[in-house]
């Protein structure tokens, strides 16, 4: 099932709508603004739920999810509503879900970036992102010169026994979050 359009149009359509264990896809924009990622990843979450792709996982996926759009909105569109964050999600139940996230700002290095566990970093209020979304997800690479994040959580199917580095604590320590993002608190599973 393939679902396209904007955040405002496909909302009320998507939470109306009984998912079944067809794949889901879905394409879909916000404008850039920081008020819009909780409505948006609470629905997106609601969708990848339901779906059972991640089981067990929904919260890495949240965190990497928030992170990402946050990113896109403050760092790539500057905040300007007129520019838009795009977002595909793909998931299929028990398989996984596959999400980009792409800006329209100028992008940036994914190599410039300061290491966010370097000493004289840990009192920064940003720069954290990435490292977070690393940790949470399975696999992220940066594309198109910096505009666009691809990211990948594998469903129980796929998963091995070997401890993952995303089981390990992730915390966000950040003072003073930005109006309209939730800042989250995970703990991982104890080892099997």
């Amino acid at each position: 099932m393939t679902w396209v359009g904007s955040f405002k149009s496909l909302q009320p359509v998507l939470s109306k709508i009984e998912l079944t264990d067809a794949p889901l896809e879905l394409h879909s924009w916000v404008r850039s603004e920081i008020g819009l990622i909780s409505p948006l990843v609470d629905w997106l979450m609601s969708l990848i739920a339901a779906s059972r792709c991640v089981r067990g996982e929904e919260e890495f996926v949240e965190l990497a999810l928030r992170e990402a759009l946050s990113n896109a909105m403050l760092h790539g569109n500057r905040l300007d509503a007129r520019k838009l964050v795009h977002v595909r999600c793909c998931c299929e139940c028990g398989k996984g879900v596959v999400m980009v996230v792409r800006d329209q700002g100028q992008g940036f290095d994914p190599n410039k970036v300061p290491d966010p566990l370097a000493f004289e970093n840990l009192n920064s209020e940003h720069g954290r992102g990435i490292h977070l979304m690393k940790l949470a997800m399975d696999e992220i690479s940066i594309e198109r010169e910096g505009t666009e994040v691809h990211m990948r959580k594998a469903g129980r199917e796929q998963e091995t026994l070997a401890r993952r580095p995303h089981d390990r604590v992730a915390r966000r320590l950040v003072s003073r979050p930005s109006p309209g993002v939730r800042v989250v608190e995970l703990r991982g599973r104890p080892f099997a």
